[in-house]
């Protein structure tokens, strides 16, 4: 229980995602062409600030079909770890947004406070895909958070309904005073009188 508990903190489950974020992209070697050098470097930037906007930027970026489809992926893959834990949609996404909206902050605070020529041009662009990329986070974990729900629920109404018929199954009746049982007693609790089952019955015939 105390595993389960530890889990299902949102902490962990924001270090869990962002470690195979970093590890799927680290992997694949994904990169993300910024083109900096295409606009003028403030003079108080630095190269480890560069290459700290660089690096986030592959996390939450893409251009290219086949970039798409890898960040598409890989975010899409870590959205379902919530879903596996809890059995509600709405904390499913929240967590979700708190991981996406992690890197898209320090991704657009660097931009904006290190390279602010490139982020009042490419602004726009950038935040829209970072837009189309959150919507299909949210919608993809609403539905698959509810579609695993119905399916649970589902299993859960088979198995009570498995579990009432077991019940009905195991119930006896007292042909001597007809006091009901929720089992099957050798000996009537009311009247003392011995119950007979009917497999006993049949086994003595033959």
């Amino acid at each position: 229980m105390k595993i389960i508990d530890f889990f299902r903190s949102k902490i962990i489950l924001f270090i869990i995602q962002i470690s195979i974020l970093i590890v799927a992209i680290s992997i694949f070697g994904y990169n993300y062409e910024l083109n900096l050098k295409l606009f003028p470097k403030p003079n108080k930037t630095t190269e480890e600030q560069i290459v700290i906007i660089e690096w986030l930027a592959n996390y939450i970026m893409y251009n290219s079909v086949k970039d798409i489809l890898f960040i598409y992926t890989i975010w899409l893959f870590i959205s379902i770890i919530p879903v596996l834990i809890y059995n509600n949609y709405k904390k499913v996404y929240s967590i979700n947004l708190l991981t996406f909206f992690f890197s898209n902050f320090f991704f657009y605070t660097f931009l904006y406070n290190y390279y602010r020529p490139y982020f009042n041009a490419k602004f726009l662009i950038l935040f829209t895909k970072t837009i189309l990329l959150g919507i299909i986070i949210i919608l993809f974990s609403i539905g698959i958070s509810l579609t695993l729900k119905k399916i649970t629920k589902v299993k859960i109404e088979e198995q009570i309904e498995d579990l009432n018929v077991i019940m009905n199954n195991i119930k006896s009746k007292c042909p001597n005073c007809g006091t009901e049982f929720n089992s099957t007693p050798i000996y009537c609790y009311n009247c003392n009188a011995k119950l007979i089952l009917k497999s006993e019955e049949n086994v003595g015939v033959r």
